[in-house]
């Protein structure tokens, strides 16, 4: 038989596709998760779950800041995979006490409990993010290889998106970005991620608790939620394609990210379960590729079927970096992970998804509140 496993946060988008793996592999599942409405609309309200969450995971409808509710959910468990967390790089920036609330203060208590409760845990592995990176890694020609801070205020508002050398101010060019490329998180969401990885390796050293945090890159695929405005900005992005609206592009469309498919992301969790050698570890979770968000707006256009072309407005908002893609050395000759989902097959199997949904686009909403709040400019 298999072992008992928690998943916080397990009927969010990443999480289910966990949960249905961790059962096809015989194990028993619980997931907690509060059902949070920007996420999952009215279903906590009506006491329903939703409809893609496997139907022999047992679900408990709480915060995970609830004390109780993580003592119950934690009774007999193996395995804790701490996913919980709320999401958004933009929002976050003004919703501060939120965002540090709940993924912050909710990392807190879920290990207070395990340091003070009786329990079984063996292994805690701990999603944290590309996002506590700031900036990837960059190339001078002069200077080697280099770690630049934020952009300035002034190359923002003159249009000069690419990253300078810190030594000679000579345009920069991206390269992977290893595990042990320092931490400059942009953003309030970024600094949240960043305490939950902390907080938990922290945790896993001084009561010998096996912990691994994976520092995921763009996860994408079925099940992400579509309405939501502050989700990754490829489901932005079909919501309005959808909605027969354009898709907006901040500064020029040509900054670069590392898209993965949610079925990668799923099998390095299992990995960082399975195998020993994760034990008290960081890995990046990417494909070690990047793309232009310019060419995902363009290639979701076109398989959907859309002719309004995106529109680039460049604008720029506080937060945002230019270029970050994943070096995935380090978890392949460990683990021997290697992502299995070129992005035009995995475009195709979020599509598909996208086409059986109704989206609601709430992205006027969303950018109209960050320019209330002076977070976009330009």
């Amino acid at each position: 038989m298999g072992e008992k496993v928690l998943v916080t946060g397990g009927a969010g988008f990443i999480g289910s596709h966990l949960v249905d793996a961790l059962l096809a592999k015989g194990h028993r599942v619980r997931v907690l998760d509060n059902l949070d409405p920007q996420v999952h609309g009215g279903l906590r309200e009506r006491g329903e779950r939703p409809a893609y969450l496997h139907p022999e995971a047992e679900l408990i409808v709480a915060d995970v800041r609830d004390r109780e509710a993580l003592r119950r959910a934690l009774a007999d468990v193996d395995v804790v995979f701490h996913l919980a967390a709320v999401v958004g790089v933009a929002q976050s920036m003004y919703e501060i006490a939120r965002y540090i609330e709940a993924n912050t203060a909710g990392t807190a208590i879920l290990l207070d409990v395990l340091a003070n409760e009786k329990h079984h845990v063996r292994k805690l592995i701990v999603a944290s993010s590309m996002s506590i990176y700031g900036e990837g890694k960059y190339h001078c020609v002069f200077h080697g290889d280099v770690y630049p801070g934020l952009r300035s205020p002034d190359r923002l508002a003159a249009h000069l998106w690419e990253m300078p050398c810190p030594v000679c101010g000579h345009d920069l060019s991206p390269r992977r970005t290893p595990e042990d490329k320092p931490p400059q998180p942009t953003s309030i969401y970024a600094v949240s991620k960043r305490d939950q990885e902390d907080l938990c390796l922290v945790f896993g050293r001084a009561y010998r608790l096996p912990v691994v945090a994976l520092r995921y890159f763009n996860v994408y695929g079925p099940r992400q939620a579509l309405s939501n405005p502050y989700s990754a900005g490829i489901v932005v992005f079909c919501s309005r394609l959808l909605n027969g609206r354009p898709p907006i592009i901040y500064e020029d469309g040509l900054q670069t990210r590392d898209y993965i498919h949610v079925s990668d992301v799923v099998r390095a969790n299992l990995l960082a379960m399975e195998r020993d050698e994760a034990d008290d570890e960081v890995f990046n979770v990417g494909t070690g590729w990047r793309m232009t968000i310019l060419e995902v707006a363009q290639t979701l256009a076109a398989r959907l079927g859309v002719s309004e072309p995106p529109q680039v407005i460049g604008q720029y908002r506080a937060g945002d970096i230019r270029h970050c893609y994943a070096d995935i050395s380090k978890i392949r000759e460990r683990l021997g992970y290697q992502p299995q989902v070129r992005f035009e097959q995995g475009v195709g199997d979020l599509v598909e998804w996208v086409r059986q949904q109704e989206a609601q686009d709430r992205f006027e909403r969303a950018r109209a509140e960050l320019n209330a709040h002076g977070l976009v400019m330009g």
